[in-house]
């Protein structure tokens, strides 16, 4: 909380541009995004739409200015981080006349209404897996076990998101993405606290009388194996992602490997 955040710009507020290429640049999108990076000061979010000559670019450069000059001064940028992209020589007229689309603003105001729906989406996913376990085990402590474990698995991906923005070399963002991987967290820990679970109530069955350290004990010594080997595949996979996936899924991976880790020990 206190080292705060870096905030994509769904969550910050941004402008949009669809810009046409004369050649396919579905391939060079790193390129592109690091000479931007250059140019605007920090990463913008890319993808392609409509083709793979034509990219939907998304910056926070400067949203929070609104003179008259501002909008042109953006696109000015625009064109600068994109000029080894375009050819030789082109005006800023024949830029916005040939190659830019379309364009969108996402200001402030807007992106706090993401913003709010993001943190009722989280809040509501914990409340009905509570509500979950509640019905399926009739006991309520283990729905607030399950709460006390998911929210920490949240919390430990937020604190690394926070202290390590500025260490890694590559954007660790708030945004969209984070968010989904934050809901594939829970719902991934959820499972397998669910599994350690039943087999604790079966052996509450079967060792009447048995103190509750040893019940849970065996249960999780039951359960550690499959819990380290499904683990270790999703974190494999996900690596694989991380490594491999580009800048675009790198954010998403990385809070992805973090949730699973942690997601493994709490559970």
């Amino acid at each position: 909380i206190f080292n705060g955040f870096d905030q994509g710009v769904e969550f910050k507020g941004g402008r949009s541009y669809i810009v046409r290429f004369n050649e396919d640049v579905a391939g060079k999108m790193d390129d592109i995004r690091r000479d931007l990076s250059q140019a605007f000061g920090a990463a913008p979010t890319m993808k392609t739409i409509g083709g793979n000559n034509q990219l939907e670019i998304t910056t926070s450069y400067r949203i929070e200015d609104h003179g008259e000059n501002v909008g042109r001064e953006v696109q000015a940028k625009l064109q600068e981080g994109l000029a080894r992209h375009l050819p030789a020589g082109l005006s800023y007229e024949d830029f916005e006349k040939s190659h830019i689309m379309g364009r969108n603003t996402v200001f402030p105001t807007i992106s706090e209404k993401i913003k709010d729906d993001a943190k009722w989406a989280t809040f509501w996913s914990l409340l009905v897996i509570a509500l979950y376990i509640f019905i399926r085990f009739r006991d309520w402590r283990f729905s607030l076990g399950t709460i006390v474990a998911l929210l920490h698995d949240v919390l430990v991906t937020f604190a690394v998101f926070s202290f390590l923005r500025n260490v890694v070399p590559f954007p660790l963002e708030l945004d969209q993405h984070f968010i989904a991987a934050i809901l594939t967290v829970i719902g991934f820990s959820m499972n397998d606290t669910v599994i350690v679970f039943d087999r604790i109530r079966e052996y509450a069955r079967k060792m009447v009388g048995a103190p509750q350290t040893t019940i849970i004990n065996r249960a999780i010594n039951d359960t550690l194996s499959r819990t380290i080997m499904t683990s270790l595949t999703v974190f494999l996979t996900l690596l694989i992602l991380f490594i491999f996936g580009g800048d675009v899924t790198r954010g998403f991976a990385f809070a992805m490997l973090i949730g699973v880790v942690t997601g493994t020990y709490s559970s």
